[in-house]
């Protein structure tokens, strides 16, 4: 990959990425290291090439198979409530889509598990984090609700679609008092909660309202 395509040109240049990182900041998010992460990830390389000249709007775009790549926002939000309070060691990803979410996650923690149900769009995130140097995910086909029990626990889960209710299964796969960030719900009516692992079960934490692709059984 030659330097042009990772620095980007034009409107995918260092200026349109550093206006990004100031509205992120007008928008609330606060961590520095996420902000640094989002600034430097190419987030262009992880679209077709027609939609690049709008990799760095603030805003999710499609990605085919009636996927999209997650507003910079959402990622930049989910990705802070996810290193606090301690910044987990083994995350589980549900859903790679485009790969953005897990290189961004790459940076920060030691190892991600990163789960697909469309090959297509499994085979195109394993080669952009390898062009990207990113050897510390970990991708598998299959359905996201079964999740990776082989390499349970993890210590935090991150799901990039949104299921009507909090999968139990997935909660079995976080560690005790691990963390769980995902859209629920359908349609319009889609909240982000954070779930913590519990002696006795799980706590939720209602925060925002959002707006995520639906969360499918099985795989194609």
């Amino acid at each position: 990959m030659s330097g042009n395509q990772l620095q980007g040109i034009g409107m995918t240049s260092q200026r349109t990425r550093d206006r990004l990182i100031n509205r992120l900041i007008e928008e609330g998010v606060s961590d520095q290291r996420v902000l640094e992460v989002i600034r430097n990830t190419p987030r262009h390389l992880f679209m077709d090439e027609a939609m690049a000249s709008r990799a760095y709007e603030d805003t999710a775009l499609p990605i085919g198979h009636g996927q999209t790549i997650s507003q910079p926002y959402i990622v930049a939000r989910m990705t802070e409530i996810l290193l606090q309070p301690v910044v987990p060691s083994k995350v589980l990803e549900i859903g790679s889509g485009s790969g953005y979410q897990a290189a961004v996650l790459a940076q920060l923690v030691d190892q991600v598990y990163s789960v697909e149900r469309i090959n297509h769009l499994l085979s195109q995130a394993r080669q952009r984090l390898q062009q990207l140097k990113l050897f510390n995910v970990h991708f598998r086909l299959g359905d996201g609700y079964q999740g990776w029990p082989k390499q349970a626990p993890f210590d935090a889960i991150i799901l990039t679609a949104a299921p009507e209710h909090v999968p139990k299964q997935l909660v079995q796969q976080l560690a005790m008092g691990g963390r769980m960030i995902l859209p629920v719900g359908s349609g319009l009516q889609q909240r982000l909660v954070v779930v913590t692992r519990t002696d006795s079960g799980y706590e939720e934490e209602y925060l925002d309202e959002v707006s995520f692709v639906p969360m499918i059984k099985g795989q194609d």
